[in-house]
């Protein structure tokens, strides 16, 4: 008979610690991005302490490795003076930050975090949407449309992974009920 482990709860603290760096974070996806680093890396520094499942580690590092690519790049970018505009840089040198983009959506989204994670995950991904509209009401510039765009797609993927999280959930809570008395 196999034996459940159960983590130490420092663990399972740093783990909740991790998760809601990743939500505020992503209140302010530029400036929050030392917050979604920090949380990722906690998430995932979380799961390997705690032993969990081998995939859910390899889930997490990857979530921490392609988050931590995105921001290095976008701190390197801002600190030589950002893209597009006066910076003599093509906006095509933002796509350095896909890992980034990439990367949180799937920290967000991601197996083993509770149903209250994936319900705050909508608010953030409503959030993204806000955003995006607050973005695209500026008068139009081409780098103001893509934000807005990259914004919005965020938002509806965040909101429709958190929605498909709590749906299997849901399915497997029911499963795992009881069968009512006949």
């Amino acid at each position: 008979m196999s034996e459940k482990r159960h983590s130490p709860r420092w663990i399972n603290i740093m783990v909740i610690i991790g998760s809601l760096g990743l939500l505020i974070g992503a209140l302010d996806p530029l400036e929050g991005g030392i917050l979604i680093l920090l949380g990722s890396g906690l998430i995932a520094l979380g799961t390997y302490l705690g032993r969990a499942e081998a995939s859910l580690i390899r889930y997490r590092t990857a979530v921490f490795v392609l988050v931590a690519i995105g921001v290095g790049a976008m701190w390197g970018l801002t600190a030589r003076g950002g893209l597009g505009g006066s910076s003599g840089r093509s906006m095509w040198w933002g796509l350095l930050l896909l890992p980034y983009l990439i990367g949180w959506p799937m920290a967000l989204v991601g197996p083993g975090h509770p149903r209250w994670f994936s319900c705050l995950g909508i608010g953030v991904g409503v959030w993204y949407l806000v955003l995006s509209r607050m973005v695209l009401a500026r008068p139009s510039k081409e780098s103001a449309l893509t934000l807005g765009v990259v914004l919005a797609v965020l938002g509806l993927a965040t909101i429709g992974g958190c929605l498909i999280r709590l749906v299997s959930a849901t399915g497997r809570w029911k499963a795992a009920r009881p069968a009512p008395p006949a």
